[in-house]
């Protein structure tokens, strides 16, 4: 699921595209901000459809092979197992998720070959012999083909990376979300009451989630001349224009989260935006940053101007 991590960086690509844009309309790009979280949810979707497709694709093969004009006798006893597999006859009758599919409008038949080119490589691999060959349709024993299908297939075959990449343009970001994302449904589809059974949270905690991140945009955005000031007064020494723009604005989102998020702790915030110079800025970024933030952060306790609630917050 989407941790406070991934939003950070959702609310630092919106940031990014917010500075280099004509358009000053918070609103629009709060919209667009949910838009790129609602993206995760979307692609969670599409893969547990493309599960699904799969799955039913086994009727379509069988169809296929008999209609040969000299079909074998494999052909005409072609095992259709997999089309009633107990996971997927779960996760087909789970209203959230066929909520979402119409939501979404998903449907891979826009590109046939990525279902056949998934099934193809299932129908030749040992695993899927084995599980043809078993007798236990309990959701537990079934669920193992499918992890077999997500793993094994939907994440290692290129073309169907590439599929994902052209739908989904943060895929590159979003694909270990989306891994964590149906991990979490295999382990929730565990009863054999289809009822009992659900989706995976995008975030643990959704409305609360959603505050964080439009307060965290809004304020960086209203409080940027600001918080400016205070990061030039501590660089004075180099050149603005060779300062990363996303160093610039991870410095300015951790200003805001450090004066205007007082439930968040100083070493949390701190940490976390370190953490994330180093996967999406430069090389000397981290050490650039922490030095910056930790003159900044000094002045501004002594002059009391981080407040943060609870006890122990404010060390770092």
């Amino acid at each position: 699921m989407l941790n406070r991590r991934h939003l950070r960086v959702k609310v630092l690509q919106t940031l990014y595209a917010y500075h280099l844009s004509e358009n000053k309309d918070v609103k629009d790009f709060e919209k667009k901000l949910l838009k790129s979280v609602d993206s995760v949810n979307e692609m969670y979707v599409w893969t547990l459809a493309l599960l699904d497709e799969v799955s039913d694709y086994v009727l379509t093969d069988a169809d296929e092979r008999k209609n040969k004009f000299l079909p074998t006798q494999e052909d005409l006893d072609t095992d259709t197992k997999l089309s009633t597999n107990t996971f997927i006859e779960s996760l087909r009758a789970n209203a959230d998720y066929r909520d979402a599919v119409k939501r979404y409008r998903v449907s891979w038949s826009f590109d046939p070959e990525i279902v056949r080119t998934i099934f193809a490589q299932l129908r030749n691999s040992n695993e899927y012999a084995a599980y043809l060959a078993s007798t236990d349709r309990s959701i537990a024993s079934e669920k193992d083909i499918i992890k077999f299908v997500f793993r094994r297939l939907i994440l290692k075959i290129p073309a169907i990376e590439q599929a994902f990449e052209e739908k989904f343009l943060n895929w590159p970001v979003d694909k270990e979300v989306l891994q964590a994302l149906v991990a979490k449904t295999f382990k929730n589809f565990s009863s054999e009451n289809p009822a009992q059974n659900k989706l995976a949270d995008l975030t643990p905690d959704w409305p609360e989630d959603r505050i964080f991140i439009l307060d965290l945009f809004a304020h960086t955005v209203r409080h940027r001349d600001a918080h400016q000031k205070l990061i030039a007064d501590k660089t004075n020494n180099w050149d603005a224009e060779r300062i990363a723009l996303l160093d610039t604005i991870l410095m300015q989102m951790a200003l805001t989260e450090l004066m205007h998020f007082p439930s968040i702790p100083v070493k949390v915030t701190i940490n976390e935006y370190i953490d994330i110079s180093k996967v999406y800025s430069t090389a000397k970024s981290s050490t650039f940053i922490n030095g910056v933030l930790d003159k900044i952060l000094g002045e501004l306790q002594a002059a009391g101007r981080i407040f943060k609630q609870g006890r122990g917050l404010v060390e770092r």
